[in-house]
């Protein structure tokens, strides 16, 4: 049974009115997993410890001293603190590190984290593109750290370049990071030419109105040099806009196209553990409905 953690906090995380990024995207990835049997747990916070892996204490610092007493403040144009944002910042890390902990300790195989804001925009000293910590790398360096591993995956099927995944896993030979995105598009970084200090990035940038093909033919891609990887555990930043309905951007994405990736992932991965969390997908129809196809495709019981 796949194990699912979440944290009303999530919905403690703040944006102005009209955000993409907004508290209703917590709720609808929980309406689509409403009806699925999954092993419910609760997020616990991060220890400060797993985010130092990442982000140095003066950016720990820095942004818990920008948290305001009430209201909003703006950290750039599109990345916003509230008085609850960095509880849920540090639950979505938390989970995804005790999902790690989980999946290597033979709970299960399985793990989904559906938590907000997402990370993988997050640099080493930069919040930026709604992220505030960078989980998924901040998971895979807990794996490689504190379990020991030689090596761990992190694939981001997110529409958007996973700029602080691929920021903070540049130096380390352990973690191959790769990642399908629209370009152009923001960030602006995941050129095919970016491929990091050893070698272990993979960057296959898709045009605007890219579909489901050219999405699946781009996996395959990846997943030639997954196996050859051998990773020990994979990790998932699993965005859902590239649909076709998302409003943030122009791939043409459908439900089964994740699905059909998640199946990819899982294949490929082998004996390895999978762990996934959740990054963006802002059409909250199509958030639920794509949320769901991944959960059932990484339990292996979706069509």
């Amino acid at each position: 049974m796949t194990i699912l953690y979440t944290h009303s906090a999530s919905e403690r995380h703040l944006t102005p009115s009209g955000h993409p990024e907004q508290v209703a995207r917590h709720k609808a990835v929980l309406d689509g997993l409403a009806d699925l049997k999954l092993d419910r747990r609760e997020a616990p916070l991060a220890a400060e410890a797993d985010v130092l892996r990442c982000h140095p204490e003066r950016y720990l610092a820095r942004l818990k001293a920008a948290v305001p007493a009430q209201g909003q403040v703006a950290l750039d144009a599109d990345t916003w603190l509230s008085p609850g944002s960095l509880e849920a910042a540090m639950r979505a890390v938390g989970a995804a590190c005790a999902a790690v902990d989980a999946v290597l300790g033979g709970e299960d195989s399985r793990a989904f984290v559906a938590m907000r804001p997402p990370g993988h925009h997050a640099e080493r000293e930069t919040p930026m593109g709604f992220c505030l910590l960078g989980t998924a790398a901040i998971a895979a360096m807990r794996a490689l750290d504190h379990h020991g591993l030689d090596r761990v995956a992190v694939l981001d099927f997110d529409v958007h370049h996973g700029n602080g995944t691929q920021d903070l896993l540049w130096d380390e030979s352990r973690a191959f990071f790769a990642s399908t995105h629209q370009m152009p598009l923001y960030p602006g970084t995941g050129r095919a030419s970016e491929t990091g200090a050893h070698g272990q990035v993979m960057n296959v940038p898709l045009p605007p109105g890219s579909g489901g093909a050219q999405a699946r033919a781009a996996w395959r891609q990846i997943m030639d040099r997954l196996q050859a990887h051998a990773p020990q555990l994979v990790i998932i930043s699993a965005g859902f806009d590239a649909h076709a309905a998302d409003p943030l951007a122009a791939l043409e994405w459908e439900d089964d196209d994740f699905a059909a990736i998640t199946r990819m992932i899982c294949d490929a991965a082998g004996a390895a553990p999978v762990v996934s969390v959740l990054e963006g997908g802002y059409d909250l129809a199509a958030l639920g409905r794509s949320a769901r196809a991944h959960v059932t495709a990484l339990e292996g019981t979706g069509p």
